[in-house]
């Protein structure tokens, strides 16, 4: 079957649905909802058997969903209505929600219904949430609506009754810090994290708060600014404190969107001389604080965890999870394990900071090579096994530092994006030598020329992933933990780390890690001292959320559902896309 996305973006739910619907056999091709393109002729273009909305702020018109069957995933309970549900459940420390697919009529989100999935809503953000149990559920629902759907035989239900909840605007999300305390301060964080965040008055400025983690030990006059840690600021609730990781400047109407910065860089010079106030090392299962990289142990096996909003790394990022990983590779484990978080492992370097910066071209040459170090510090261990857990989605180099590991394990719902061409980057952090010795050259060509997403089920097939748990977000640190720690003790393990040791030599006598990396950087180096190279520009509305002028040509081909194969040394197996050099239907 042929199935049409249309959606406001190609987010992370579009491109899970996207990537899923694929391994269940069906071609799709993906249309962004812009204001200046017809919708109905862009349908009429693709021809869909279906047309389904993943993520979309604006209403079908009536001539598509009078002409075809429409399906709108709503992050929302049947009944449920309005366009910040998910905002309001946070809000409101919801426990319990789930995601309905429900046919486009006349009337927002009242269409009838086709599916509905409950889901455990923890306190978390609303982005790890919206990646982490709402995907699940919407992926669950929607792979449910698609069938009824393909059968010809389902009737959908009607809605009988619903409650349409307003957009949550800004004044909705106030801050008092004169009287909030903690748990208050923390749930309007929370459900505003990733966008569009809380804003608020700091310093004689004017800024949108993202993100909120609290501390249980800092107190101070309420609203004031008590210490830093890694970039962020550590402010005082009325009965407590809490971290904020990233800031955002306001800027007034018809003026570009600021990037997100680490806090302390937002602040600038405006910032006063406060603590640094390290992360407890180890970890307490007692304490109620946040740091973005943790270390802990469980007999043999050694456990570096880190979490970088939005799963940029910086520069400073990357220098303090190397020397994390240094300081992880001095003790006494036969296997270390990196990530193992719920939300993103890692998408490369920080174009946020890269835009903020004064000199954008130094800094993106400062930040590759910043990751590129850590990928080669992973690639050059040769005394453990590495282990790249991933909860969450990894893209561009952040996907690359995981294939630097001995073995990479994914949760069932992840992404992985294997690429950087839609940045207009020919990548580094040493892929030339990990992608195609996982995969084979032609079809890491394929991936990298392609551009589209991966469920971790595909990449696994194809090589890139070696195992997947299907588990909620929440489970995943503890199955790789327990897997970790048999692989630590298995009797196996010794003979795997001589073997590893002598591939790596053999390796490095064929061509040495330094001449992949040369390679690579000089390419780099070329687009990002150009200043006409089309990397800027992509980074800039990337960063500034531009609005997308038309949908990448690459997403409006039909790419195919599963298909074999080759892998390295001839092994077949399934594969994502149909064809060597593009997906079918270009």
């Amino acid at each position: 079957m042929h199935v049409l996305l249309v959606a406001s973006a190609f987010n992370s739910l579009t491109q899970r649905v996207h990537a899923e619907l694929r391994d269940h056999g069906h071609s799709v091709a993906v249309e962004l909802a812009l204001p200046h393109v017809s919708l109905a002729d862009a349908v009429r273009r693709h021809r869909p058997d279906l047309v389904l909305a993943p993520m979309l702020k604006s209403a079908v018109p009536e001539e598509v969903w009078s002409a075809h069957t429409c399906l709108i995933v709503h992050p929302g309970p049947v009944g449920d209505r309005g366009p910040s549900s998910l905002d309001w459940a946070v809000q409101e420390r919801a426990t319990r929600w789930a995601v309905t697919v429900l046919q486009a009529n006349g009337e927002m989100d009242a269409g009838d219904v086709w599916a509905s999935v409950e889901c455990a809503l923890p306190q978390e953000g609303k982005s790890a949430l919206y990646r982490g149990e709402i995907a699940d559920a919407a992926l669950e629902a929607v792979l449910l609506a698609v069938d009824r759907f393909a059968s010809g035989s389902h009737v959908p239900a009607p809605q009988t009754a619903g409650r349409a909840r307003p957009a949550m605007r800004q004044q909705d999300r106030r801050i008092d810090w004169a009287t909030d305390g903690t748990e208050r301060v923390l749930r309007m964080l929370r459900a505003a994290d990733s966008r569009p965040g809380v804003r608020d008055e700091l310093l004689g400025g004017t800024w949108f708060l993202h993100g909120g983690h609290p501390e249980d030990r800092l107190r101070g006059r309420p609203g004031e600014l008590l210490a830093t840690r890694a970039g962020a600021i550590c402010r005082a609730t009325a009965d407590g404190a809490v971290w904020i990781p990233e800031l955002r400047a306001h800027r007034a109407p018809g003026e570009p969107t600021a990037p997100k910065l680490p806090a302390t860089l937002a602040l600038g010079d405006r910032l006063p001389a406060l603590p640094e106030r390290p992360a407890p090392p180890g970890s307490d299962p007692r304490r109620r604080t946040w740091c973005d990289i943790g270390y802990r142990e469980e007999g043999q096996a050694g456990f570096l965890s880190f979490s970088f909003p939005g799963g940029a790394m910086s520069t400073a990022h990357c220098r303090r999870l190397l020397d994390a990983y240094r300081a992880a590779c001095a003790r006494p484990t036969s296997v270390v394990v990196l990530g193992g978080g719920r939300d993103f492992f890692s998408n490369g370097i920080h174009l946020g900071v890269i835009e903020a910066s004064a000199e954008p071209a130094e800094e993106s040459w400062a930040n590759i090579n910043a990751m590129d170090d850590l990928v080669e510090a992973v690639l050059t261990t040769t005394d453990r096994l590495v282990v790249a857990a991933l909860g969450g989605n990894a893209a561009a180099g952040g996907a690359m530092l995981a294939l630097a590991a001995d073995e990479v394990w994914c949760r069932s719902g992840a992404v992985l994006n294997p690429h950087y061409r839609l940045m207009g980057l020919y990548g580094s952090e040493y892929w030339t030598y990990t992608l195609p010795r996982r995969v084979g050259a032609a079809t890491a060509e394929r991936l990298t020329s392609e551009a589209l997403p991966l469920s971790a089920d595909a990449a696994q097939r194809l090589g890139l992933v070696d195992r997947t748990l299907d588990c909620p977000p929440g489970a995943f640190a503890g199955r790789a933990a327990a897997l970790a720690a048999r692989l630590a003790t298995a009797p196996a393990t010794a003979s795997r780390i001589a073997v590893k040791k002598a591939r790596r030599e053999h390796d490095e006598a064929e061509r040495p890690l330094a001449a992949y990396r040369a390679a690579e950087l000089d390419l780099m180096r070329q687009t990002f001292f150009d200043a006409d190279a089309p990397y800027h520009a992509l980074r800039r509305a990337f960063v500034r959320k531009e609005a997308a002028v038309a949908t990448p040509p690459h997403l409006t081909c039909r790419a195919a559902g599963r298909h074999t194969a080759a892998r390295p040394g001839g092994v077949t197996g399934p594969a994502a896309h149909d064809g060597a050099s593009g997906p079918a239907g270009c």
